[in-house]
């Protein structure tokens, strides 16, 4: 078929993804005996849209299962959607608010879950669709959600387990609890905000001793209506007689100890510290070191409950602390009040402050699961890449705490958990079998009830690598694609997900869940700020799709993968591929126009012409330097050697030097050169296929009518042998020419003139190669002739080496000489001042201190652009003497 004229993402996006599935080239099982290659997908909320971090970590998946598919092997990339219990939920909750019509409450839990269920249905597959647009090569036929049966009956599987094998159980412990969704969160969506308060500074009376006092200063007053000690330091000499005295909570009544615990800075505040076990994690650890009472003193609505005193009940926290300040003040045990700007930890959904409270909560035993999850990476059975993220790994797995796993929401997998009426609980898969435990336990029927409560949302995502493989039913498809051999994600989710998953697989599957785990960085705007609503800098992914093409933007955020190091988008650089494709484009049509079309051959044609031998070797050079990269993920290098390849070694020479092959009357030439570039261009589009899937298979049928297979199932380039002294042939002719236009150009040579380029000290290979290829060396070089010499006048000639020998170009007969001497002069005098000004600024301390990161760093990147000038400037002038 004709190719279009000019190259249009918008036309050929669609066309080729539904062509693409519908034909069911993602789907895996295709090579029943090669290797399987698996990734799963981090699950997106159902709930969510395309949003740039997702955009860079769904292109990184698609290079590597594009390429592995290429090289042969049996691909799966498995898709999916996470349930997300809080948000789906309140994203529902906030409809029927706005409907005016019912809470959930009084529509019922059966009602409600049906109602979001059906918001499911109907809005949660925007993300896939967007997926989709991005160029997923993912297996939809294998779409798997958190909550669809197969995995609901595999989390269940998961509880009873854990549960009967004692790593499962119910405490009163701390949570993170939110009281505007009156659930425990983790930490997860607690976010840490700073904000302006007070340290009140209260003496509480020691017990028997008269006018004795010991201070502390708190930032939170209400919680004092819950505490059960203070706290000094055992070491510090202020209070060391104090410990093990009694202290009279004032407003309460209440004899509290005085402990000697490390937890205690005397440094910090006073040096003495309330102890409130039940609302404070710090103070929770210090309570059980010394068995401490643990007092709850907050409802789910954070309102004080009765556990304080009469006055205070019912009260907000807030009306609280109030209350207790002004009543601390008149019975003269407030000291003073100081301004303090601390952390304050908020619920990122519910955006309401979080309180730490007691509740009765199933966790389970994390630290157990952790200990083979250590190991596993110690031995190097499961590698993180960079490997600096295996540290954060093993902090967060060494200091591990007890997972709470429940949630007091409605949305999620209900805990297979059933009470009898004394409390004794049964825990099975079905109520069928729990009725059956409990009548062998009672001897007769008894009334059960189930658990209200769900699972936190990571307890069934932890399961994603073997859940979707269909474990515990499909076990031939979980022994042949388990373990996964990549995970992609991101930093943030190491300890939520990445930890979790590890722990689940060992122990479920006896295997780690994958290989590797690639970290990747974080798109941030083009100035380096991390994209917020609040900044107004995030920018949509859709928008670039929409406007320069899923391609151009799958290859600036591969290019921009440098590992360790965050992305900077700017839409120029978006722009800037596009263009790169319409580079290749052009380059495509050209061969079109001469007779090249695509090849039928994996292997290269038979070459006898130096070019031909000479591109099939850097072919082989760009496809190792690609899938040496992408092997050590190195997606930036990968995308750069193919990027170089196509635009600087096949655009801008192999075409312009083969084009003398087709102005000549040589029909055996001329057929090589067609299949040899032909060959050429069809591995190009292989080699660019994993990160421009679109414009790759376009161009892929474009070239060739009938082609025996989409280029999505082709093969990856095989090159066995190269000719060596031609590419170095070739090589030093690409060389010569470079150097003889970038002089022409810094000295503003005119266009039509030609010198005579003499070579003074040419090894008798370089003369060789000076007779061999002097046709092409006038050509592109706007030379005279080029010829070997034994001395050359320096005198009006710019001079230039190349390798070994030093090439006099006579300008004087061409230009005026004195006068491109004063222009250069000129400039660099300009180009200095410009300099010497930028870099007063950068190291005016008043300027660093005030000027915004992004200034400071523009204003770099053009003093060293202004830098690199003047030295350009500098040679061409004293290329004149």
């Amino acid at each position: 078929m004709a190719m279009e004229k000019t190259y249009s993402p918008g036309d050929i996006e669609a066309k080729w993804y539904q062509h693409w599935e519908t034909n069911g080239a993602f789907a895996c099982g295709q090579k029943p005996d090669a290797e399987p290659y698996v990734i799963v997908m981090p699950p997106p909320n159902v709930t969510g849209s395309l949003h740039m971090g997702h955009a860079l970590d769904n292109t990184l998946q698609d290079v590597l299962v594009r390429f592995e598919r290429l090289r042969g092997k049996d691909v799966l990339w498995q898709p999916g959607t996470d349930h997300a219990g809080i948000a789906t939920q309140m994203v529902v909750e906030r409809q029927l608010d706005a409907e005016g019509k019912t809470t959930r409450q009084e529509m019922g839990r059966e009602a409600f879950l049906e109602r979001v269920w059906k918001w499911k249905e109907e809005s949660g597959g925007t993300i896939t669709r967007q997926l989709r647009r991005l160029g997923a090569s993912c297996d939809w036929s294998r779409e798997a959600f958190t909550m669809d049966e197969p995995r609901s009956a595999a989390v269940i599987r998961k509880f009873v387990k854990l549960y009967k094998d004692g790593l499962l159980y119910k405490d009163q412990r701390l949570v993170n609890w939110d009281p505007k969704l009156k659930t425990a969160i983790s930490d997860l969506e607690v976010e840490q905000k700073e904000v302006d308060g007070n340290f009140w500074h209260f003496r509480y009376p020691v017990d028997g001793e008269d006018g004795v006092f010991i201070e502390i200063a708190t930032t939170r007053p209400e919680t004092m209506l819950g505490d059960t000690a203070v706290a000094v330091n055992p070491e510090d000499e202020r209070y060391k007689h104090l410990i093990g005295k009694m202290v009279k909570l004032p407003l309460v009544g209440r004899l509290i100890p005085i402990v000697g615990d490390e937890h205690a800075d005397p440094e910090q505040g006073t040096g003495a510290l309330k102890i409130t076990p039940a609302h404070d994690f710090n103070d929770f650890e210090v309570g059980k070191r010394h068995d401490l009472p643990m007092i709850n003193i907050f409802t789910a609505e954070a309102a004080v409950n009765e556990n304080a005193p009469e006055k205070y009940r019912g009260m907000d926290r807030y009306v609280a602390r109030k209350a207790i300040v002004a009543d601390m003040d008149a019975a003269g045990f407030l000291v003073k009040v100081e301004p303090h700007r601390h952390m304050v930890p908020y619920g990122d959904r519910g955006g309401v402050v979080i309180e730490p409270w007691l509740t009765e909560q199933w966790y389970v035993d994390a630290a157990t699961l952790a200990k083979p999850a250590i190991e596993a990476v110690e031995q190097g059975r499961t590698n993180f890449i960079p490997k600096n993220w295996e540290k954060t790994y093993f902090e967060w797995m060494r200091n591990i705490q007890p997972w709470c796993v429940s949630r007091q929401l409605w949305w999620g997998h209900r805990i297979p958990a059933w009470y009898a009426p004394d409390g004794t609980v049964f825990v099975e898969e079905t109520e069928e079998e729990a009725m059956a435990a409990a009548k062998a336990k009672f001897g007769d029927n008894v009334v059960l009830e189930r658990d209200k409560d769900v699972l936190d949302t990571w307890f069934s995502s932890a399961m994603w690598p073997y859940s979707t493989l269909g474990w515990p039913e499909d076990e031939a498809t979980v022994k042949k694609y388990y373990p996964n051999a990549t995970l992609v994600t991101g930093f943030d989710i190491i300890f939520f997900w990445v930890a979790r998953m590890m722990m689940s697989g060992l122990y479920f599957m006896g295997d780690v869940p994958f290989r590797n785990v690639y970290i990747h960085a974080l798109v941030r705007d083009e100035h380096g700020q991390k994209m917020s609503k609040s900044k107004g800098n995030v920018i949509d992914p859709l928008k670039f799709i929409d406007t320069y093409g899923a391609d151009a933007l799958r290859f600036t955020l591969a290019a921009m993968e440098a590992q360790g190091r965050d992305i900077k988008l700017a839409e120029k650089r978006v722009e800037g591929y596009r263009n790169f494709g319409t580079k290749l484009w052009n380059a495509a049509r050209f061969c079109e126009m001469n007779g090249i079309g695509g090849s039928d051959s994996v292997a290269p044609p038979k070459a006898d012409l130096i070019l031909s031998k000479w591109i099939i070797g850097e072919v082989a050079k760009a496809a190792e330097g690609v899938t040496s990269a992408l092997e050590a993920f190195r997606f930036n290098d990968a995308a750069d050697a193919i990027y170089h390849f196509v635009w600087g070694t096949f655009c801008d020479w192999y075409l312009e030097l083969i084009k003398p092959v087709f102005w000549g009357e040589d029909e055996a030439q001329k057929e090589e050169t067609r299949a040899v570039a032909g060959w050429v261009l069809d591995q190009i589009l292989v080699l660019l296929h994993p990160f421009m899937p679109f414009i790759t298979e376009e161009l892929w049928h474009g070239l060739k009518d009938g082609r025996k297979h989409d280029l999505i199932a082709a093969s990856w380039p095989k090159i066995d042998t190269v000719d060596a002294a031609a590419g170095d042939d070739v090589n030093w002719v690409i060389r010569f020419i470079s150097a003889v236009r970038s002089t022409r150009a810094e000295m503003n040579v005119p266009a039509n003139a030609k010198a005579t380029a003499l070579v003074v000290g040419a090894s008798s290979e370089t003369q060789a190669r000076i007779d061999r290829w002097q046709d092409m060396l006038c050509r592109m070089a706007r030379l005279e002739k080029a010829e070997a010499a034994a001395t050359a006048e320096s005198k009006g000639a710019a001079q230039l080496v190349v390798d070994e020998a030093t090439v006099y170009l006579p300008l004087a007969d061409l230009m005026d000489i004195e006068a491109e001497k004063a222009r250069l002069a000129k400039a660099l005098e300009k180009v200095r001042k410009e300099a010497g000004a930028l870099s007063g600024r950068l190291s005016n301390q008043g300027f660093v201190a005030k000027a915004p990161a992004h200034v400071i760093e523009e204003a770099k990147a053009q003093l060293a652009d202004l830098e690199s000038q003047a030295e350009k400037l500098d040679a061409a002038l004293s290329r004149l003497g």
